[in-house]
């Protein structure tokens, strides 16, 4: 009998499998987000430049404010643009 190991899928078995979404910033220990720092809240905007909402990032509803806050003083500071053309 050949064991599962020995099979060879046709397609990725984990597909439709759900990776469990985490808060980085708990995870972690961040408790200050820098609003001067563009490569970091560049993860969390996407290729137009608005904010991505939690259910993408995983993040808890304390750091997603905090990360909005974030990119609206970058915003307005111009270290990011409010509106880009694929920025990534």
């Amino acid at each position: 009998m050949a064991s599962r190991d020995d099979i060879k899928f046709l397609s990725n078995p984990k597909i439709g499998q759900q990776r469990s979404k985490y808060c980085r910033f708990r995870k972690y220990g961040i408790r200050h987000i820098d609003y001067k720092d563009p490569d970091f809240l560049l993860q969390f905007i996407n290729e137009q430049g608005k904010v991505l909402p939690r259910r993408i990032t995983g993040n808890s509803l304390k750091y997603q404010r905090k990360v909005a806050s974030a990119v609206k003083r970058a915003r307005h500071l111009a270290i990011l643009p409010y509106v880009a053309d694929l920025m990534k």
